[in-house]
Parts: structure tokens; sequence; C-alpha cells
């Protein structure tokens, strides 16, 4: 999910990668997606993510930034993220399989488990 995230920001590189040969010289890249390593990729996955979570009813934890929560009448799920991972904690497993779904949809997403 975060390695190929889109740049808001002109972002240019004068390092040419390995496999690409030019004809002129001094020529810049410039990049339409941020890479897994550049200091903005993080900022704009959590953005991104952020942004979604709120579209679905999730709030931001006051005490903790990484923390995001959705309390319903029927359901209470929790969310941690660290970087580009997500721990997933609740009471109905329903309503965490359908959120799963749901960022399946919106991401390409890999489930490592229960």
């Amino acid at each position: 999910m975060f390695f190929y995230m889109e740049i808001y920001k002109r972002k240019f590189t004068h390092t040419i990668p390995p496999g690409i040969t030019t004809e002129k010289a001094n020529q810049a890249c410039r990049l339409i997606k941020s890479l897994y390593g550049l200091k903005q990729a993080s900022k704009q996955w959590y953005d991104k993510l952020t942004t979604f979570l709120y579209t679905i009813n999730f709030t931001h934890s006051k005490a903790e930034n990484s923390l995001f929560i959705r309390k319903t009448e029927n359901s209470f799920i929790s969310l941690l993220i660290y970087v580009d991972d997500i721990l997933i904690a609740g009471n109905n497993m329903k309503e965490i399989q359908v959120f799963k779904s749901s960022l399946n949809a919106a991401f390409a997403i890999k489930d490592l488990g229960q």
C-alpha cells in the first residue's frame, strides 16, 4: 500500500534510476508516485489512510495519534497504525470482516491473520 502513493507536490530527483538511459547530461526525473524510502512516502500513506478512515466513521484518539476508534450500538473497533502496519481489535468479528473488506477495496492489503 505504502510503496506507490501519489505525490501532491512536485518532487524531482537528480539521480537517474538504474536501467534508464538518457541522451542528455544533467537531466532530472520527476517523480509521480512516492517510493518506499522517500521522506514523504510515510506521510502520503498516513494522509490517505486517515482520510479513508474518516469516511467510514472512525475517529482519531485524543490520547494517541496512531489510534483510531469506531463505536456503534453493536460493535467497537480500534486500529493501531504503525508505519504501514495496522493492528485491528474489536468485539464483533462480523464488523471487523466488513471493515477489512472495505479496507481491501480501497487499498491492496495483505491480511496476516487473526
